[in-house]
């Protein structure tokens, strides 16, 4: 028994991997093969799911419709967490428990409910936004607070920022300067390791995409559940490459975190 005692957390994990990759490697096989009925193994393998996938004018459109507004809201991000989060870490550092605590609101009310109050409010009127990508933006800000704030924020707690600060004034540099010339370059790998975190989650919401936009401006979320209806190669060929397309931005998250 003690022999087998090192080895066997390995067959443990190995099983686990296991059981994660088989249904994936089933749906890649299913995306690049020309016929799959009764047997063990597909009776062909093609490509031709793929190249009328990545063809298809409508799903560029709708992956380009995702990226845009993904940007647009990491952008606002960027520009509202970065001097909120320095603002509160040197001036008012009591503050952040209630910061943790607004960030995590909009988790509290579920989309669905969410979404009918926007609806409501922004379906006429002064602001009619619904069907528009601006409603994303919006909505897909309050999603990716949790995950860029507490990135931004613990990055912060690992450096000196009093002492930084204080050597900047010294130095004759002002409070301004002092942020954007110091400071700064150090929230470098948590900004983007937040970014592209929250990329790759935003790319797999759908419940506000669906709700508020619809196919008036269909995101690829939006574009992957119209087509489901369609031939089950070519479903999964989107579903392989939506996976690849996460499964990159999550590497070069960890990449960048590290």
């Amino acid at each position: 028994m003690r022999d087998l005692k090192p080895g066997w957390p390995k067959w443990v994990l190995g099983a686990m991997v296991a059981t994660l990759l088989l249904p994936l490697l089933a749906t890649f096989l299913y995306s690049i093969s020309t016929r799959w009925g009764a047997t063990l193994l597909p009776d062909g393998f093609t490509l031709d799911w793929y190249l009328k996938l990545w063809g298809d004018p409508r799903f560029l459109a709708a992956f380009g419709r995702s990226l845009l507004v993904c940007f647009a809201t990491l952008l606002l991000g960027t520009l509202v967490l970065v001097p909120t989060v320095l603002v509160v870490a040197y001036y008012f550092p009591k503050l952040d428990p209630w910061m943790n605590l607004l960030i995590l609101l909009p988790f509290a009310v579920p989309p669905v409910v969410s979404s009918v109050g926007l609806l409501q409010i922004y379906a006429d009127g002064p602001l009619p936004l619904i069907g528009t990508p601006w409603i994303l933006v919006g909505t897909w800000f309050t999603i990716v607070l949790p995950f860029m704030y507490r990135a931004l924020a613990n990055n912060l707690q690992g450096i000196p920022l009093k002492d930084l600060m204080d050597a900047a004034h010294l130095l004759g540099a002002s409070n301004a300067r002092a942020f954007a010339m110091v400071v700064l370059p150090c929230l470098r790998k948590g900004l983007l390791a937040a970014l592209f975190l929250s990329l790759s989650f935003l790319l797999g919401e759908f419940v506000f995409a669906n709700m508020l936009v619809g196919t008036r401006y269909e995101t690829l979320q939006v574009y992957l559940y119209n087509m489901r209806a369609t031939s089950g190669h070519f479903t999964s060929a989107l579903v392989m490459s939506y996976f690849l397309l996460t499964l990159l931005l999550t590497w070069a998250a960890n990449r960048f975190h590290r």
